[in-house]
């Protein structure tokens, strides 16, 4: 089995930013097939545009455009790609960072999908700082990556309140189709849980309100269509189920940190 080091993955690499104990690369992946390997670093992968089909010893993940793995170090894990582009953002975390930074690295096990739209939006910012690439840039991306780790710990002290089997229900149901306009009435018949539980308890584990929550999602599927330059801006509004593109305009600075425009041009710049 292949053992790869760091800011090495296969096909072609786009850029290689090397940081202080973290190395950011961003790659196109060009062969149909990559058999089972590992790598050196615990890393994150987050697609940015196209397909890829993943899988380890326990799970088979099918990653369209804004899908985010973690993978810790020594996982082995294979990869399909099917027919047409797909290009993925690698940010690789080594050992001595975790150490330097007392991070106690043993809670990040095995390879997980990460499906936070939160937690997505800070990789969105690191892609984004990783193409500045100044002087800002080491610390910029640090900040984002501790702040990254601890959204996802914070996660993980949600699931171990034991949400009941009704949030993750409603998180599938929300995220099968964001652009669906859902009621209270018809959420909670679907759940069979009474409208005043649904909306008193929606935050405690979600850590927003059903409507924000909503909004995080059609903006996070946003992100994966601004790759497709053959769709206007109006295009993907519709698709995602916003009113208007002013209304999308809006929702997007305030969940996104930019406008679509600046980080579609950044995202076809960097191909």
């Amino acid at each position: 089995m292949k053992h790869l080091q760091t800011g090495s993955f296969y096909g072609q690499t786009n850029q290689t930013t090397h940081l202080q104990g973290i190395t950011i690369t961003d790659t196109e992946y060009t062969l149909d097939k990559v058999d089972w390997h590992y790598h050196e670093n615990a890393y994150f992968t987050f697609i940015l545009a196209g397909n890829v089909i993943e899988g380890n010893k326990k799970e088979v993940y099918h990653c369209p455009a804004g899908s985010l793995l973690f993978h810790n170090w020594h996982d082995p894990h294979y990869n399909i790609k099917p027919k047409g582009f797909t290009r993925g953002f690698h940010i690789e975390l080594q050992k001595h960072w975790f150490d330097d930074l007392k991070l106690k690295q043993d809670k990040l096990e095995g390879s997980f999908a990460v499906d936070d739209p939160d937690v997505k939006f800070l990789l969105y910012r690191i892609f984004k700082e990783s193409k500045v690439n100044d002087e800002l840039t080491a610390i910029a991306v640090e900040s984002l990556l501790l702040q990254t780790l601890n959204k996802m710990q914070l996660n993980n002290v949600v699931m171990a309140r034991q949400a009941p089997a009704w949030a993750g229900h409603l998180k599938e149901l929300l995220a099968d189709d964001p652009a669906r306009k859902h009621t209270l009435t018809e959420l909670s018949g679907l759940l069979q849980l009474h409208p005043v539980h649904l909306s008193r308890d929606f935050s405690k584990y979600f850590n927003c309100t059903m409507g924000e929550y909503i909004r995080k999602l059609r903006v996070e599927k946003s992100f994966a269509l601004l790759a497709d330059d053959g769709l206007s801006l109006t295009d993907i509004a519709f698709t995602c189920g916003f009113a208007d593109q002013s209304h999308f305009l809006r929702c997007f600075r305030q969940f996104g940190g930019s406008n679509p425009s600046a980080y579609r041009k950044l995202l076809l710049r960097a191909c």
